[in-house]
């Protein structure tokens, strides 16, 4: 870490990298999860996931569905119906190789 950092800043800095990401996965809905996994060994859910046990760690009761809504900007359910195609069988054997570091 740079010394020229302060810890509130860095956490700023970490937070609006965060809403940027979040954003542009919001923005790519032509990228599938399984197109992010089997790239970058994590996708949407993940980050879903990541959230909902930092809110858990500060003692914030989150659920999963509502911390999927915060990282989608829409239920779950609705992303899924409007963008979420059928995995092709080379990215499912992709996944399955990698699927235990995940």
């Amino acid at each position: 870490m740079t010394k020229d950092i302060s810890d509130a800043d860095q956490q700023e800095l970490e937070a609006a990298a965060f809403r940027r990401l979040v954003d542009h996965l919001r923005s790519r809905t032509d990228v599938q999860n399984i197109a992010l996994m089997d790239l970058a060994g994590f996708c949407r859910n993940c980050l879903s996931n990541w959230y909902k046990d930092a809110a858990q760690e500060k003692g914030i009761d989150l659920s999963k569905e509502d911390a999927r809504e915060i990282v989608y900007g829409m239920p779950y359910a609705d992303w899924k119906a409007k963008y979420q195609t059928e995995a092709t069988p080379e990215q499912l054997a992709a996944f399955e190789k990698h699927k235990d570091g995940h």
